[in-house]
């Protein structure tokens, strides 16, 4: 789900000392709102092999010059305050808040205007409080920051789906680069040129656990962009019961078990 920060060398100086501004998702906040507790298992890696590796598990989405600031001490400040708000707002989802995790990312463009671009976990929040119009152009804003961002142009077109209905959303289709990770260049070429949501999940369910999650996720997603709400139902419940669904720190795992959260389904 989830979008990268491409540290150029034009943009940064030489090799700093990158600090990351996220501590890991603590297991325990899931567990008071979701139907699907996470139960942290030390035994089970952080997170799956690198090639099926989501970039929302690592990457927060702050601009390079915004996290420059951070570590140099410029920008008075307000972009370690923005870095801060981000995490805010990215805890507040996963504890299924998405109201408040939406007043905590506006508040980082209020801080540091240049992260807006970046701030994918914002458009999600969007979608999410049904607004999908300004969804939509968050989403468009990080493509163009970042044009080979997979994830982003698929949640862009199930914003416009809901304002314009699927064809014209189609229509509409932000095109990407090719994405490294099968399981979401075939999702996204399912969305451009329509598909079969359960064959997706069929040529992913032997593969890496994240791939099948990422396949069940997606394929519900997809069919509820048609209005198929009792197979999308089925798709994200089992996303959200995988065993990469409900013990992986990603981002869209705890999205899932947002997007059950909204729509009042658990697995009874």
């Amino acid at each position: 789900m989830p979008s990268s920060v491409f540290l150029h060398s034009s943009v940064l100086p030489p090799s700093p000392p990158l600090l990351h501004p996220f501590k890991p998702y603590n297991h325990n906040l899931s567990s008071s709102f979701s139907p699907f507790p996470i139960s942290p298992n030390p035994h089970f890696p952080r997170g799956p092999p690198t090639q099926a590796l989501s970039r929302r598990l690592f990457f927060p989405s702050v601009s390079a010059s915004a996290i420059w600031d951070a570590l140099t001490g410029g920008g008075g400040g307000s972009a370690r305050e923005a870095s801060m708000a981000v995490r805010k707002g990215m805890q507040l989802f996963r504890q299924g808040d998405v109201g408040g995790s939406l007043v905590e990312f506006d508040r980082t463009i209020v801080l540091d205007p240049r992260q807006k671009a970046y701030l994918w976990q914002r458009g999600l929040s969007l979608y999410y409080l049904n607004r999908f119009e300004e969804g939509a152009e968050q989403f468009r804003l990080d493509v163009a920051e970042n044009p080979n961002d997979t994830e982003e142009s698929i949640w862009c077109f199930l914003c416009e789906a809901k304002l314009y209905g699927v064809d014209e959303a189609r229509q509409r289709f932000l095109e990407v680069g090719r994405d490294p990770r099968p399981v979401m260049w075939e999702s996204y070429n399912m969305f451009k040129d329509g598909g079969d949501p359960d064959e997706l999940v069929s040529m992913f369910r032997q593969g890496k656990e994240s791939e099948y999650f990422y396949a069940s996720l997606y394929a519900g997603l997809y069919r509820e962009s048609l209005n198929d709400l009792d197979a999308a139902k089925l798709h994200i419940l089992a996303a959200c019961q995988s065993p990469y669904g409900s013990r992986s720190d990603d981002y869209m795992a705890s999205l899932a078990k947002v997007h059950c959260l909204c729509r009042n389904w658990s697995p009874s």
